[in-house]
């Protein structure tokens, strides 16, 4: 029963159709190269990926603009990009049966101090966490014109992408990005068409998803990663999270991918209520709120650990699609495993320092770092947090560095 269920191909609005439920969700790979264009050894990873089985892979978060990265060595679309330069990516998963979708994103204010002197925002509003504020410069407002532009960006971008034989497009509206940005009334405080309330706030994701639509056709998923909420004091309330959900189902969106928080508040990594905990995913809650509201299809991620657990969330009917992450780091194979019907837990092996930011910081590059090695053809190791804090503090340093001078 828990193999069907798993294996179950999933027909989404478009047309396309998913051949089962378990889906990679985007995690930031850190493979471009100086000019922030997809290298060999991205291509090997997503080829790694690709023989696991999962239904689809989705990207880590490609930047619609290249003078507004989050980390240096992200994949960034080129002010004149060219479909060729895209394509051995795309081709990674040739032979498979796994979709490769991109994801689109634009980092807002959440651009570090060493790649952005003034990054942009819906408002000038800084971080309001001391320690994060160290770290990134304060924004300045966007203006109308830019703001049109940026649009127009995602839209290129996924015509771009689509064209260079990649199945789907994900918009990133979550973690504190700049979609997520505008959505919250903490950093958006623009009484123009684009804040002032709810409806004004989500209106830059709605036309982010129409142009995107308009680029694409009718037939290729378009997909939205959405905070259920990003759980500060008067910050995007999970009752406007909601009210999106609603809008986008009416604007003919494919799939929802449903996580939550930000860099102030970084829930995604592992958090949410022991009740939903107890059932393994850490928005389980949320997505049943969600299915009251609109039909869209739904993707959970975070938290799953066992074939019982992730049929158990598919057979409830609350979600469509099992999302999993850092777990296909540890093991590449582990969809293959679970449509087998193994009885396989998905793994996490992260070491542990016990102090809270350092282990934010070190679940990340852990894992950024067994990426790599998974490109290169090597196998996942278990070095210690202190090793790992200190190579990645050192590569990130060098990265930077190259950045500045490249």
């Amino acid at each position: 029963m828990t193999h069907d269920l798993l294996a179950e191909p999933l027909k989404l609005r478009c047309g396309a159709v998913l051949p089962n439920r378990l889906v990679k969700s985007a995690l930031s790979e850190q493979l471009g190269d100086r000019r922030n264009a997809p290298t060999r050894e991205l291509a090997e990873l997503y080829r790694t990926w690709a023989r696991g089985g999962a239904g689809a892979l989705i990207t880590g978060n490609v930047m619609v603009d290249p003078s507004a990265l989050g980390e240096p060595r992200n994949v960034a679309l080129s002010p004149d990009p060219d479909p060729d330069v895209y394509r051995p990516w795309a081709r990674s998963v040739e032979g498979t049966g796994t979709q490769l979708w991109v994801q689109l994103n634009h980092p807002g204010r959440q651009s570090p101090r060493y790649l952005a002197r003034q990054p942009v925002a819906p408002s000038a509003v800084p971080f309001g966490d001391r320690g994060v504020r160290t770290a990134f410069a304060a924004p300045r407002a966007l203006s109308g014109e830019e703001i049109e532009a940026i649009i127009e960006r995602f839209g290129v971008a996924a015509r771009t992408f689509v064209d260079a034989g990649f199945a789907g497009v994900q918009i990133h509206g979550a973690h504190g990005y700049l979609v997520s940005q505008f959505l919250s009334p903490l950093t958006n405080r623009r009484t123009d068409a684009w804040g002032g309330d709810a409806a004004g706030r989500r209106r830059f994701l709605l036309e982010v998803v129409r142009r995107v639509r308009d680029a694409v056709g009718d037939d290729v998923p378009v997909s939205v990663k959405l905070n259920s909420a990003d759980f500060q004091r008067g910050g995007f309330t999970e009752d406007e999270s909601l009210e999106v959900v609603h809008a986008l189902g009416e604007a003919g969106l494919d799939l929802l991918e449903v996580s939550g928080g930000t860099y102030e508040r970084a829930v995604m990594m592992g958090s949410g209520r022991a009740s939903t905990q107890a059932r393994e995913a850490y928005f389980l809650d949320y997505a049943a709120k969600a299915r009251n509201v609109s039909d869209v299809a739904l993707m959970v991620t975070g938290g799953f650990t066992t074939p019982g657990g992730m049929a158990d969330a598919l057979g409830s009917g609350e979600l469509d699609v099992i999302g999993l992450g850092r777990p296909l780091v540890v093991d590449p194979g582990l969809p293959a495993r679970l449509l087998a019907g193994e009885d396989v837990e998905a793994q996490r092996r992260c070491p542990k320092t016990g102090i809270r930011l350092a282990d934010s910081l070190l679940e990340i590059q852990w894992h950024t770092r067994q990426m790599h090695r998974i490109a290169s053809g090597r196998p996942v190791d278990r070095r210690g947090a202190a090793l790992t804090l200190v190579q990645a503090g050192f590569t990130d340093g060098l990265n930077a560095f190259r950045r500045v001078r490249g």
